[in-house]
């Protein structure tokens, strides 16, 4: 057995048995470990950071569990059944995210494949940008999953995310955001969220793709950008980055599947509730062309409909998109 299933299944334990203490005899029979077995993931545990406390006669109780998002962790208070199911890989630094669950997609990684980091120290936005990953103050992770649909379709995918983000920081944090589209997620005009979607794909189909999200959960106001804003700015208060993550992923597993089974148009009219800028004026910045004019929709495929200063209606699949004023 794997060393991420032997510790998912002890801290599964300790979480079900709450604050009791529990003999190492009691976990071994349970888990069909030794007890020499159990003492030394139990150490290991402690060297990562869990205050594991050990008394003779009534055995071990896990006292606090450290802020990382340890990919074993996260999966033993998962609830998905794609999505974090699989292998979790946790990194205390990283470049980025997104490359290295593409280099695992191309490995042959399954759907459902995270790639979780404390710190990012490429972390990427959308055309070229940087995204600013403080160590320990977010949730910086990639999913890789292999849907079945075509190229046209992949901007839905970024907006059906985008309202499980959303959804996860209000039941969290009781925080009310919008989504700018394509990827953006504000509280007022301050952003708190970021999706990067990259792609594998043939001329028509696509192979696999990266969903990267970043999310500003504890980062503290003078450590992010001018931009942006975080649970604990907007709150004052910080909450569980493994709540926040595991309750992320099953929101995402959720529209996800709704998507692969019914289609965008079961999602469409949410992702219309939640943007930020259908009925405003908006500029279009493209790489080969500005548009000005009124956001008046989002189509079947998730592009955004602008209607131009001539009263024309202009179709966008990408592109930055800018709010006067």
């Amino acid at each position: 057995m794997k060393e991420f299933e032997v510790k998912k299944r002890i801290i599964t334990f300790f979480k079900k048995k709450k604050e009791s203490f529990v003999s190492g005899e009691e976990i071994s029979n349970s888990l069909g470990f030794s007890r020499a077995s159990v003492w030394k993931y139990i150490t290991k545990l402690r060297e990562e950071g869990y205050d594991i406390e050990a008394v003779p006669h009534l055995g071990y109780k896990l006292k606090r569990s450290p802020d990382k998002l340890y990919g074993y962790e996260v999966s033993a208070g998962l609830s998905t059944k794609i999505i974090g199911q699989g292998d979790i890989y946790h990194f205390d630094a990283i470049d980025s995210t997104n490359d290295k669950a593409y280099e695992l997609a191309e490995e042959g990684a399954l759907e459902g494949t995270v790639v979780i980091a404390e710190t990012q120290t490429k972390g990427k936005g959308r055309m070229g940008r940087k995204w600013v990953s403080p160590r320990s103050g977010g949730i910086y992770a990639s999913i890789i999953l292999r849907p079945d649909l075509e190229t046209d379709e992949l901007p839905a995918i970024t907006l059906i995310t985008a309202t499980a983000i959303i959804n996860t920081i209000k039941k969290t944090a009781g925080i009310e955001a919008g989504m700018k589209w394509p990827n953006d997620i504000l509280v007022g005009d301050k952003k708190i969220s970021g999706i990067l979607t990259e792609i594998k794909a043939q001329p028509d189909i696509v192979d696999f793709l990266i969903l990267g999200i970043g999310v500003n959960v504890n980062t503290s106001k003078g450590k992010l950008p001018p931009e942006g804003t975080s649970i604990k700015v907007e709150t004052g208060e910080e909450v569980s980055r493994m709540e926040l993550v595991q309750s992320m992923l099953l929101e995402i597993e959720e529209v996800y599947s709704k998507f692969k089974k019914k289609g965008f148009s079961s999602l469409r009219k949410e992702c219309k509730k939640l943007s930020s800028v259908l009925g405003k004026k908006v500029k279009i910045e493209e790489h080969h062309r500005k548009i000005e004019g009124v956001a008046f929709d989002i189509d079947e495929k998730g592009a955004l409909i602008i209607k131009d200063e001539e009263g024309k209606f202009q179709r966008v699949f990408s592109g930055d998109v800018v709010l006067p004023g």
